[in-house]
């Protein structure tokens, strides 16, 4: 087994995540077998209870865990199916060692950071490393670790305190593993102040030089910068780190992340891991690099737009909705189109905005109006669900292509009771514990004195109960599909009877049919909601298909679609 930790210094988010898929992406373009893991320092257990405003979306995977949604670009990057345990969290290691001192194996000892917290953080690694993840089911060749556990960031002591640990389990980590089977990829930023308009390289040499000192040494230097590095401040990055030039490589902003693993394609880093690892492989990339570059050259080519309104509550910060952004654009590179991603505040479209601030409520409404498909996501809590329910009458009545995820499926569900069956006070037991129409109801899994793992979680099966289905077509034809689930509440079964009539159509249910999955709206171009998160399936070279029947019917072209038997357009 091979392993490469990559770590960042100066500040965070500057882009360890799609760094490390990238670099992760390269490998397995080179015939290798990779999986990777995310290192949180959090006390948290797992992401499951975060706002999305702390650490932006709560990725969910296959098994049910709710993790980091660095997760997610591993899996969308690499094409893989990861498990909870690839998330490790101070949380989790502090659990587990806990558990076994109650349980007497240390033996009277007295448990310590070092060596019992160290150590357990090595054998999780070990362990999870050889998980696993491809479809084959063929133990990795390569492992990445992603450490966010930077003692080095800018903004204070926290990340000192947190992270030492796992500091320490690496350092110790290198002389186990070997030198011939361990890299560091250090990520660090070059900063360009506009007053001088100078790349300062000065940031990166005390990251560097602090790593140094806490016992790790950087075997590659990845630099992120706004514009391209000159070559001066590559040398002096060289000298100043006591590495070779070939060791430091320069990612700046691209237009797209897709580009990421050519840049570093561009820059040797397959012939440095052949020789740095001793891996059995060529110094050239295989024919899946060159699908990466052909469809990132064509993302950069792109003038067709479609736009979409995104109609949520976290609208403040992207992150909140990663997954369902990337969905959108995998789907839109599909049909050659550019993404246009309006995100609108739902609280805006509410009646209370237009009385306390109009010119953002008139604005608001401007963005729906004007978009060529309207999707409502997933979400928690009663804030903001009058402006969704707004969005998805104007949808179903303006005859706009819709789709709702999860909460945007309940809530099509409410307005469809209120407007078209005339149940005013309709709603769901989340928001109105007591009303006389209950459409949507919380589930036997859902314990209200507990948040953490209490929901409908991981992939579950979704059964068709007839062939004319939009959305049913849109999968190939199958008679079930397995997808991804997020969920406490659903919708009532006792009154579906009452929807259909009326032409709201559940086209799909769980195994036992007792669950509602899919509905479609008859009569309509699309209007279709799903209980599961198909975003979390996406992958750039296969696109989910409730979103691609979204842009399609976006762009007009979702019948010529279906008529050519779910094929694309070359």
């Amino acid at each position: 087994m091979k392993y490469i930790l990559v770590t960042g210094g100066v500040i965070s988010g500057i882009g360890k995540g799609i760094i490390a898929s990238s670099i992760g992406t390269i490998l397995k373009s080179c015939g290798l077998r990779v999986t990777a893991i995310k290192i949180d320092p959090y006390i948290n257990i797992d992401a499951g209870t975060f706002s999305p405003y702390e650490h932006g979306e709560v990725f969910v995977l296959n098994d049910g865990g709710e993790v980091d949604l660095d997760l997610g670009n591993y899996e969308r990057f690499l094409d893989i199916n990861l498990y909870k345990d690839n998330n490790i969290t101070t949380g989790k290691i502090y659990q587990h060692v806990i558990n076994k001192e109650r349980h007497g194996d240390y033996l009277g000892k007295t448990v310590q950071v070092v060596p019992h917290i160290t150590d357990a953080v090595q054998e999780w690694v070990m362990n999870q490393a050889k998980v696993p993840v491809d479809d084959d089911r063929q133990e990795p060749q390569i492992c990445v670790i992603e450490a966010r556990m930077e003692p080095f960031w800018l903004g204070g002591t926290i990340g000192d305190i947190e992270g030492m640990p796992f500091v320490e389990a690496f350092r110790q980590f290198q002389f186990k593993a070997k030198r011939e089977n361990f890299c560091n990829i250090h990520v660090s930023l070059v900063p360009q102040p506009n007053a001088t308009g100078e790349q300062k390289t000065k940031p990166t040499q005390n990251s560097v030089r602090a790593l140094r000192g806490l016992g790790l040494s950087p075997d590659l230097i990845v630099c992120r910068s706004a514009k391209p590095i000159e070559m001066a401040v590559k040398e002096k990055i060289s000298m100043f780190c006591h590495v070779e030039p070939e060791q430091v490589i320069f990612i700046h902003d691209v237009s797209s992340t897709y580009r990421v693993p050519i840049l570093l394609e561009e820059q040797g880093i397959i012939k440095y891991f052949k020789q740095r690892l001793n891996l059995p492989i060529d110094d050239q990339p295989s024919d899946l690099l060159m699908k990466w570059k052909k469809m990132a050259c064509r993302y950069e080519r792109l003038l067709k737009v479609c736009s979409i309104a995104l109609v949520g509550k976290y609208t403040k910060l992207s992150d909140c909705y990663a997954s369902v952004f990337k969905a959108l654009e995998h789907s839109a590179l599909a049909i050659n189109y550019k993404l246009d991603l309006m995100y609108i505040d739902s609280t805006e479209l509410e009646h209370s905005t237009e009385a306390e601030n109009s010119v953002k409520y008139h604005q608001a409404w401007h963005k729906l109006c004007k978009a060529d498909g309207i999707l409502v996501p997933g979400g928690f809590g009663i804030r903001g669900t009058e402006g969704k329910l707004q969005a998805i009458s104007w949808a179903r009545s303006k005859k706009k292509p819709f789709l709702g995820v999860c909460l945007g499926m309940q809530l099509a569900v409410v307005e469809f009771a209120r407007n078209c069956l005339n149940w005013k006070d309709a709603n769901s037991t989340e928001f109105d514990p007591n009303t006389k129409n209950p459409v949507v109801i919380d589930m036997p899994e859902h314990n209200p004195g507990d948040m953490g793992g209490t929901m409908r979680l991981g992939k579950r099966r979704t059964v068709f109960k007839t062939e004319n289905s939009v959305l049913r077509k849109l999968y190939g034809g199958e008679t079930f599909v397995e997808e991804r689930h997020r969920h406490r509440y659903e919708v009532n079964p006792e009154l579906t009877h009452y929807f259909e009539e009326k032409g709201l159509k559940f086209v799909g249910h769980d195994t036992e049919g007792n669950r509602m999955e899919i509905i479609e709206l008859e009569d309509h171009p699309y209007f279709v909601g799903v209980q599961f998160h198909p975003e979390f399936s996406s992958r750039p070279m296969k696109p989910s298909p409730p979103y691609l029947g979204l842009l399609l019917a976006a762009t007009g072209t979702l019948n010529a679609y279906l008529q050519r038997g779910c094929k694309l357009s070359p």
